[in-house]
């Protein structure tokens, strides 16, 4: 009854991001993305993106990394692009709608350090 009231399909998969609830995201001033890069070892500013390259001896150790990054990214909704190759993973995080790199990216570039560390 309750995936029906109203017509409306409670059942579906469709999620409401946290970004469309509060409005547009805003884009970090420079100083705070510095100040970011400057506590978290790896990371860098490629342009309007924040990068990091982590390595693994095994190939499907990165493949596995790559898993949870993509899970806690839904999590959120919120998506990085990710780059693989032989014993190593490259995430770049942006926000498209706030046109640079915002709170969003690095709440979850800190989010990929922990997954990678523990």
């Amino acid at each position: 009854m309750m995936g029906e009231m109203r017509g409306v399909d409670w059942t579906s998969r469709t999620r409401v991001s946290t970004l469309q609830i509060m409005g547009k995201p805003e884009k970090l001033s420079k100083e705070a993305v510095e100040a970011f890069i400057a506590a978290h070892a790896g990371w860098k500013r490629d342009g309007d993106t924040l990068t990091k390259t982590y390595t693994f001896e095994l190939y499907g150790d990165g493949v596995a990394f790559a898993v949870q990054v993509a899970f806690a990214a839904d999590k959120r909704d919120h998506h990085p692009d990710l780059y693989m190759g032989f014993g190593k993973v490259e995430v770049r995080w942006t926000t498209h709608d706030a046109g640079g790199i915002s709170a969003a990216d690095v709440e979850m570039a800190s989010r990929v350090d922990h997954l990678y560390g523990g």
